[in-house]
């Protein structure tokens, strides 16, 4: 690959710059195929109390508690596996073939949850069934932040490639709200027994009827031009992407590590953490939830737009610095007052500096690479983060509650995050104005 190549600053015609339609599409089929990828993926957090009882029984509720989170982690894990294969294939072949595939295969491993006999019909074979499942679900997602990252700042105007990006984080909210007022409707409609005799299938098969939908949108879109201006004879390759750009990925696992940690223990566990601690009602932590979740899926685009005028680094030091100030007394306040309206006004404030760091962080990340390595460097990056940081991270503060009786464990585990992110941030340079590479 030549220097001259890489170093490309993007022109009239190679800025991404496509028709506004165009554009609308890809928003579109980003936000919808990444609503998929996460809903299904936070079904199986919300339901792993009635999952563990079903697949996992070993007779001791916290022991199938962690069975279950750690299936729920495996997934995490062989992450980075699919950010390689499915972010090479989107650098060479197309974010638009990428983006097809991965939703089809996160689709295919909902189908396999979703039809999963329990324990009790076939014994071992069950939970061997939702680890492979988990597997298929983790490979694939770990192929989506990078391709529609990628596609998202590719296609924008230069000025807003924050306001873009932030809708692949809004449709995590998007995901977030629609798994909690799924189950939500679920809980409230059945009782546990006819929750555990099937009922939960449902969610899982909400998810599937949303597939199809997303492969036609993803289908339509066109690659942006400066993918397909840039794009060499050459094929990128993953050595390629860890030694000419070790650094900048260093940078964005750092970067990453505060975004994934919050994500997966102040959202995604709260809702174990309520009922399993704070003895509130499933429904109850339901509530706070969706009440989040609204609430951040509005004010992304606002907050990333800013980030398009004065920068992504001040708005992602301020917040990592509020993590490392907030995190602790917040949850203190919480378990000290074990109410609704605490959890939803901490659950609240957790989930709108979170979108202070990541709306902003997701076009940071995106900027710190060339065009040529782009999806495979950011897909890399992020998911060795969540393998890494996130992967495990139910389980550990899971099991340093129940070792310690400290239920305040995981604002340890969250503030040590933030000072990984802070350390990647002071060695960042902000390129919110540069021109594409």
């Amino acid at each position: 690959m030549s220097r001259q190549s890489e170093l490309l600053v993007a022109s009239p015609v190679a800025t991404g710059r496509s028709k506004p339609a165009n554009r609308r599409r890809v928003v579109l089929a980003a936000t919808i195929g990444n609503t998929v990828e996460w809903y299904d993926f936070l079904i199986y957090g919300f339901l792993s109390l009635t999952i563990a009882k079903l697949f996992f029984p070993t007779g001791d509720e916290l022991s199938s508690l962690l069975l279950t989170i750690t299936i729920f982690g495996a997934g995490l894990v062989v992450r980075p596996v699919g950010a390689v294969v499915l972010g090479i294939y989107a650098d060479r072949v197309g974010r638009k073939a990428a983006l097809s595939l991965t939703i089809f295969l996160m689709g295919l491993g909902t189908a396999m949850i979703a039809l999963a006999p329990t324990y009790q019909s076939i014994g071992v074979l069950a939970p061997l069934l939702i680890l492979i499942s988990r597997l298929l679900q983790g490979f694939s997602c770990g192929g989506e932040l990078g391709g529609a990252t990628a596609i998202l700042i590719e296609t924008a105007p230069e000025h807003r490639r924050g306001l873009y990006s932030s809708w692949q984080l809004a449709s995590q909210f998007a995901a977030f709200v629609l798994g909690s007022c799924v189950t939500f409707v679920l809980s409230l409609s059945m009782t546990t027994t006819e929750l555990e005799a099937g009922g939960w299938r449902w969610a899982f098969a909400i998810g599937l009827l949303i597939v199809p939908v997303g492969l036609y949108i993803r289908s339509r879109i066109d690659e942006p031009d400066l993918f397909l201006k840039l794009r060499l004879p050459d094929p990128v390759s993953l050595s390629e992407a860890v030694h000419d750009h070790g650094r900048p990925m260093l940078t964005a696992f750092g970067l990453t590590a505060l975004y994934v940690v919050c994500a997966y223990v102040l959202l995604l566990y709260m809702p174990t953490f309520a009922t399993r601690q704070l003895r509130l009602a499933f429904p109850e932590a339901l509530t706070a939830s969706t009440v989040t979740g609204v609430v951040c899926f509005a004010i992304c685009p606002a907050i990333a737009a800013a980030s398009d005028r004065i920068g992504r680094k001040p708005l992602l030091l301020a917040s990592a610095l509020a993590f490392v100030l907030l995190t602790y007394p917040l949850l203190d306040l919480l378990i000290a007052h074990p109410n609704i309206w605490t959890l939803i006004a901490v659950q609240l404030t957790f989930g709108i500096l979170m979108v202070m760091y990541s709306a902003p962080a997701i076009a940071a990340l995106g900027e710190l690479f060339p065009t040529r390595v782009r999806s495979t460097a950011l897909a890399l990056a992020y998911n060795l983060a969540v393998a890494l940081m996130a992967g495990l991270a139910q389980v550990i503060v899971t099991w340093l509650i129940a070792a310690t009786g400290n239920p305040l464990a995981p604002a340890f585990y969250v503030i040590a995050a933030a000072f990984v992110s802070l350390a990647a941030l002071a060695g960042m340079t902000d390129r919110f104005r540069d021109p594409l590479r």
